[in-house]
């Protein structure tokens, strides 16, 4: 054995582990990516599911004729929780996000204001709107923060 034939053997073996290495790397890339999309897709199913709980505790709240604070609070968290989850959301936008936390905050700050019937029917129909992926439920939430009276009760 020469110098030269160890020197391409040697070669050999460093680009052969070379290609091994780089074909785990996309393959560990291709597994990151693939589980970032499931993980999304999870936080999209549980950001609709407490939409739509929402929206059935305020028919909860509006039906209901005792114990009021209680079903409020419901609303509350139901909206709270949608909010975390738009917030680790990569598919909405930052309006969008917005939207849902200025709902969150008006339930928090103003719930005068926010049980009103009307108010209730308006964020029901937004909610609703939102967990059907329609842009207009973010556009109507949007609105009924606007029309919250923020200087007062």
């Amino acid at each position: 054995m020469t110098q030269e034939n160890l020197m391409k053997r040697r070669m050999i073996r460093a680009i052969v582990l070379f290609l091994i290495t780089l074909t785990a790397l996309l393959v560990f890339i291709g597994l990151y990516i693939d589980e970032c999309n499931r993980v999304q897709e999870t936080y999209r199913t549980q950001f609709n599911s407490y939409l739509v709980k929402a929206s059935s505790a305020i028919d909860s709240y509006m039906d209901a004729e005792g114990d009021l604070p209680l079903r409020y609070r419901r609303i509350l968290s139901e909206v709270s929780s949608a909010d975390s989850f738009a917030f680790v959301m990569t598919g909405l936008t930052e309006d969008q996000k917005r939207a849902v936390n200025g709902l969150h905050a008006c339930l928090l700050k103003y719930p005068e204001q926010m049980q009103e019937e009307k108010r209730l029917l308006a964020m029901r129909t937004a909610l609703t709107d939102m967990s059907q992926n329609l842009d207009k439920g973010f556009d109507e939430a949007a609105d009924l923060v606007a029309a919250i009276d923020k200087k007062g009760f």
